[in-house]
């Protein structure tokens, strides 16, 4: 088992005491892995991969994003980031995660992996703060095309104008998510494109601290932070020498069943990115770490994070 240590910190949004997590190994640590967690879920669901890895000799830290988990503000509505700039606290608070673990393992290799809206916050921090780790996991990703992203943060922002950006709206969450199942038709639940395993998406829906009603200003900022990754002169600024791993389901309707993420990964390649690669898994949706092949991820990841330690 590894040894837990939960504590809370300050986000940069001035208001939100941030919900995070450390797990060690019994003896010293010969690498740092840092997780940042998707939409409607929360820091603790990666306790399983954080005992594999610290049982490798990793340490792992982890936070709830602003309206996630136990990252939530008093009074704030759940799955809300704030009136404005959320996604930038986000990364401010993935970075402030990042320096207060460096400081305790100032010598040790720095790892950091985003999982879904965590991916696209990962690349985010690859770009706003290029070279502060020693290589990238981009998990559960996906590219979208600029104009269906302006179309829906248009649609955000008249919607949240009208009905309130802390409010959930149904025409707002059709958009960001009704479509993922359409590949998955029949379906068994709302959720059977998170994963080909049953028990993990039935696991999901019990949990309170996942799934909910997403906020129409959550929609709007991840949009936006999503159309800010994909633009090349954004790219230009990562540290070109950081290695990136792309893994992903092939069924993962996020990535557009494959597509996506592959188109994620060669805009990498296409930024100059020097060690860049792309590990598609035939079969697998979303989250990838929760599939009954999650031992076979688990063990590429950590291969590949030992290639670059």
């Amino acid at each position: 088992m590894a040894n837990r240590r939960e504590f809370f910190f300050p986000s940069s949004d001035g208001r939100t005491q941030i919900h995070a997590v450390e797990w060690t190994p019994d003896g010293e640590p010969r690498g740092v892995y840092q997780i940042a967690h998707g939409v409607s879920e929360y820091a603790l669901r990666y306790e399983p991969f954080a005992e594999f890895l610290t049982g490798k000799g990793f340490a792992v830290v982890a936070n709830d994003h602003i309206g996630h988990g136990q990252s939530v503000a008093e009074g704030a509505a759940p799955l809300w980031f704030g009136e404005k700039d959320g996604w930038t606290h986000m990364v401010d608070d993935m970075y402030a995660l990042r320096n207060l673990t460096a400081q305790k393992y100032p010598k040790l290799p720095y790892f950091l992996m985003g999982h879904s809206m965590g991916s696209f916050l990962a690349r985010t921090f690859l770009i706003r703060h290029p070279g502060k780790v020693s290589a990238a996991i981009i998990m559960g990703t996906g590219q979208q095309p600029g104009y269906m992203l302006a179309g829906g943060r248009t649609v955000a922002n008249v919607i949240g104008k009208k009905h309130g950006f802390d409010k959930f709206n149904a025409t707002v969450d059709n958009l960001a998510f009704g479509a993922y199942n359409k590949p998955f038709e029949p379906k068994r639940t709302n959720y059977d494109w998170l994963s080909a395993n049953p028990e993990n998406v039935d696991a999901y829906i019990a949990d309170p601290l996942c799934g909910g009603e997403v906020t129409v200003g959550l929609f709007r900022d991840m949009l936006g932070g999503i159309a800010f990754i994909e633009k090349a002169s954004n790219l230009a600024q990562m540290d070109m020498d950081t290695p990136v791993l792309f893994i992903s389901g092939a069924m993962d309707p996020v990535g557009d069943l494959g597509k996506g993420v592959t188109k994620a990964y060669e805009s990498f390649r296409r930024a100059g990115v020097k060690d860049v690669s792309l590990k598609l898994y035939p079969g697998l949706r979303h989250e990838i770490l929760k599939e009954r092949e999650a031992d076979q991820v688990r063990a590429d990841i950590l291969a590949w994070v030992e290639q670059h330690l």
